[in-house]
């Protein structure tokens, strides 16, 4: 357990093994933390740590990452403290993987800074399809836990950081399909099929992206072995 301080933000992260790295963001929601990767069909830290720097942070305000609360907070400032840790790590390019709200913050990044994403693997992508709803409770639940930790944040600074995250119209919140369409990187989809990650997200990212592989059976028995096997056979075609 490591902590990186920039500002007046605190981002605590898991840093595993050697090699070419790989910056994991974890499911969860807005409470994206290095931990839930121990509840998911496999946590990549345990499987990778041998073959590459397995790299798994916390997001600023979930698990032990802290940070001030403003109006302006959107997912541009998630990419920036994203790619401060992999700068104050030496990190000038990484493999991306992320589950559900992973697969937003992987398109932040990739179209921040595209010459240093290798590689990026998109596990059942967060997406909208009649389903707004959930993300506004979701983003509800988890600022009403945190809330008296911020008073630096009023009601309206609240409701404008939830609108910056998750009104609009992009498919994936922060991108739209044409942004997908150039996006150069080579893709691993892991195909999602309930309310907060709809199969249609991971098919648009599929169909969309010209460089991208699709992997529909992937969280149990041999459909998860096979998985496994090509998560790690694609990061090994596209270490440099």
């Amino acid at each position: 357990m490591a902590n990186f301080t920039r500002d007046s933000v605190d981002i605590h992260y898991d840093d595993y093994g050697s090699g070419f790295p790989l910056l994991l963001i974890a499911p969860g929601g807005m409470r994206s933390a290095a931990s839930f990767w121990e509840s998911t069909p496999w946590n990549p830290v345990t499987q990778l740590a041998d073959q590459h720097r397995v790299i798994a942070m916390d997001q600023r305000n979930a698990g032990r990452s802290t940070a001030p609360v403003s109006a302006d907070d959107n997912w541009r400032t998630y990419t920036a403290d994203q790619l401060a840790l992999m700068d104050h790590l030496g990190c000038d390019q990484f493999h991306l993987a992320g589950m559900c709200i992973g697969g937003p913050y992987i398109m932040g990044l990739i179209s921040a800074a595209p010459e240093r994403v290798v590689s990026a693997t998109l596990f059942q992508t967060i997406g909208l399809d009649d389903n707004r709803h959930a993300f506004y409770d979701m983003f509800d639940d988890w600022a009403n836990a945190i809330r008296s930790s911020h008073p630096e944040a009023d009601d309206a600074a609240w409701s404008q950081f939830r609108s910056n995250m998750y009104d609009g119209d992009n498919f994936l919140f922060n991108v739209d399909r044409d942004f997908v369409e150039g996006v150069q990187t080579p893709l691993l989809v892991l195909a999602g099929n309930d309310l907060y990650h709809p199969e249609s997200s991971s098919r648009i990212v599929h169909d969309a992206a010209p460089n991208s592989t699709l992997i529909e059976d992937w969280t149990e028995g041999a459909g998860r072995s096979a998985a496994m096997d090509q998560f790690a056979a694609f990061l090994a075609e596209h270490t440099p």
